[in-house]
């Protein structure tokens, strides 16, 4: 269980990682519409969550197989 914490907090710490960044950028007066990224860039956070989900399946059910 603690893997899946661990991957799912990865994953929003980059989140916010990237969202933070281009906020600040957008405060040094780079123009960044985030609005715009997002809704370009939005099927890339579901490939990274379906590839979370796929590797911890794989990963649970490799351990399961050791402990048979």
């Amino acid at each position: 269980m603690s893997k899946k914490r661990s991957a799912d907090s990865l994953v929003f710490g980059l989140i916010l990682l990237a969202l933070g960044t281009v906020f600040l950028l957008n405060n040094f007066g780079f123009d960044i519409e985030i609005w715009k990224l997002i809704a370009k860039f939005w099927p890339v956070i579901l490939i990274v969550f379906g590839g979370l989900k796929i590797r911890r399946a794989l990963a649970q059910r490799m351990e399961s197989n050791e402990g048979a």
